[in-house]
């Protein structure tokens, strides 16, 4: 039966038990998302979880929305079909650095060049916590974390700087201890029409101890709060490309002073589903998920109909 209030109240959470760490930053993550989903009043039942594999990937079975636990680093690209499939849907993904940036990092390119309005929230620790520590793709060179044997000879990916350069329209980051900040920015995300990415701060109290907790409280300052703005404001700033070279500039800001909040906010780029539309008639409106499967009863294993509404034009 179709609910078009929403549904204010509903409780987001999920009876499962909750085997992360005591302490994980990853309980932030996932309270945050709850409070996001039940403060913007988004219907259960339009609302996607998509999890990688790893410590986050279990966020899924925490979230009373559906859920899809996938393939490591193919979270996003499950992701992308559902959208596509059903563009009236609002889909969040929720990986670890190492889904995301290691073997996922071709998805998480193309979805910034696409722009498709998926939020992504990125649970950024440094290590493969699921695994036992190995360095991830954004742990420092030449950091030695308790559970690494020597050193990390790999140099390290810049989650927001990549995902700047390659087209995502909304770029913030955030910290997981900070429930507050980051339900707030989950919320933006989520209205926005375009590629969302939220770099989110998130210390693994077991393997990483280095990125700990009060070593990103003694770093960590709000970008608002010091009069920054990422946001464009027309299409003429937009052209211009102020605000992003503004955003590349923080994005590199990662030291002795780590920015948090909305980097960049740009809502004058149109998303992938404009473009579909542009070459398959009738795009949204019609899509896989609103054409009928069956009539009186009957399955209908025709697709013709379907193949005729979606030819290129």
């Amino acid at each position: 039966m179709a609910n078009d209030a929403p549904q204010a109240k509903h409780n987001y959470r999920t009876k499962l038990w909750n085997d992360w760490c005591p302490g994980c930053g990853d309980f932030g993550i996932l309270a945050s998302a709850q409070m996001a989903l039940q403060q913007l009043g988004e219907d259960p039942l339009n609302v996607v979880f998509v999890t990688g594999i790893g410590c986050s990937g279990k966020t899924s079975h925490y979230v009373n929305v559906t859920g899809v636990h996938t393939l490591h680093g193919r979270a996003l690209a499950f992701a992308t079909g559902v959208k596509l499939a059903n563009p009236k849907l609002k889909v969040l993904v929720s990986a670890g650095d190492g889904d995301q940036l290691g073997i996922g990092a071709g998805h998480y390119v193309a979805m910034g060049r696409r722009n498709i309005p998926i939020t992504l929230m990125l649970h950024n620790n440094g290590v493969y916590g699921l695994t036992k520590g190995q360095a991830a793709p954004t742990l420092a060179k030449g950091v030695k974390t308790k559970s690494l044997a020597s050193p990390n000879i790999n140099g390290a990916i810049n989650p927001t700087l990549l995902a700047l350069s390659t087209g995502y329209t909304f770029v913030a980051r955030a910290f997981s201890y900070d429930a507050k900040g980051l339900t707030e920015i989950i919320k933006m995300a989520v209205a926005h029409n375009g590629a969302a990415l939220i770099d989110v701060l998130q210390p693994c109290i077991t393997y990483n101890d280095i990125n700990t907790r009060e070593w990103y409280q003694e770093r960590i300052y709000s970008l608002s709060a010091e009069g920054y703005d990422g946001t464009v404001k027309s299409a003429e700033e937009a052209e211009s490309g102020e605000k992003l070279k503004a955003a590349l500039t923080k994005s590199l800001e990662f030291g002795d002073r780590i920015p948090l909040g909305v980097l960049y906010k740009n809502e004058f780029v149109p998303s992938y589903l404009n473009g579909m539309g542009s070459t398959l008639r009738g795009y949204p409106g019609i899509n896989p998920a609103n054409e009928p499967i069956e009539k009186d009863g009957a399955p209908l294993t025709d697709l013709t109909q379907i193949l005729d509404k979606l030819a290129i034009v």
